[in-house]
């Protein structure tokens, strides 16, 4: 089974690109961000004329997400935990989490807040939703340690200093502060491994380029995009990369595709997730 994530930035916007993309990949699962649309305006006809099953979460013109599936997608769920928190006055929690059971696999389209700022309430609500993510986590882990979860998306957060092209650049900033990283690590702790590094291992190995100031001409990257695989699942992966190429180009994304390979077919599930619960 191929397993990809790809923050689209648009998918009204780069509908072509993506079906151009979905041809020659011959990918089974997409995960996709920031789809920036409701539920109504998503294209999904388009996709389930190539083959794909589709779901999509999305409120307003920002955030969303959605997964695409040619082999199976079972057990929708909006949202991971009761307990993710909102933003705003009053909080409203976002579009930022979209699960599905495809192939065996339990798939989390996950697209992270970005923090703005480290004295702005996103950085202390992108932390909350990271803590949400690590608790609910943990709770499927415990409940069956054999379960196939991948966490899948933009993170917003460069775990590593070879993961930004000159960490001097992001001092005082988000993406690359210590208790973002300390969220990404504690994911890492529970089990969730990063299952792409070992086979598109870095420095340079980015999966963002800002659009401004030639960022990706001049190679001067971020890798903020995931995959991160429950034990059960990590076992399962031969092969990953990212699509660097797919960055290039007029009207591309500013995110570049990873995916990532698995052998085998997932185990039998004794009985169907709870979507409640989110796995």
């Amino acid at each position: 089974m191929r397993l990809a994530t790809w923050n689209v930035n648009s998918v009204r916007a780069r509908l072509d690109r993506v079906l151009a993309w979905l041809e020659r990949s011959d990918v089974d699962v997409l995960a996709l961000q920031e789809t920036k649309c409701k539920d109504e305006q998503f294209p999904a006809d388009a996709f389930t004329e190539v083959g794909y099953e589709v779901a999509h979460h999305g409120l307003s013109q920002w955030n969303g997400v959605a997964l695409l599936s040619r082999v199976g997608l079972e057990d929708v769920a909006t949202s991971f935990s009761p307990d993710v928190p909102g933003f705003g006055v009053p909080p409203v929690v976002e579009a930022r989490a979209l699960g599905a059971t495809c192939g065996g696999v339990r798939v989390w389209s996950l697209y992270v807040p970005n923090g703005r700022g480290l004295d702005d309430p996103h950085y202390a609500y992108k932390l909350l939703w990271l803590e949400a993510l690590r608790e609910a986590g943990r709770g499927w882990l415990d409940r069956d340690p054999a379960a196939q979860v991948a966490l899948v998306g933009d993170f917003n957060i460069a775990p590593l200093d070879e993961d930004v092209w000159d960490p001097a650049v992001f001092e005082g900033a988000t993406h690359t502060s210590e208790p973002e990283r300390t969220a990404f690590r504690s994911l890492v702790e529970l089990g969730f491994s990063d299952v792409v590094r070992p086979h598109a291992p870095g420095p340079g190995t980015y999966t963002y380029w800002d659009y401004t100031q030639l960022r990706f001409p001049k190679r001067q990257g971020m890798r903020i995009d995931f995959v991160l695989g429950s034990p059960a699942l990590a076992a399962r992966v031969s092969g990953a990369t990212i699509d660097r190429a797919e960055r290039k180009g007029k009207g591309a994304s500013d995110h570049a595709p990873v995916v990532v390979e698995l052998d085998g077919p997932a185990p039998a599930a004794d009985a169907a997730p709870d979507a409640a619960e989110g796995v």
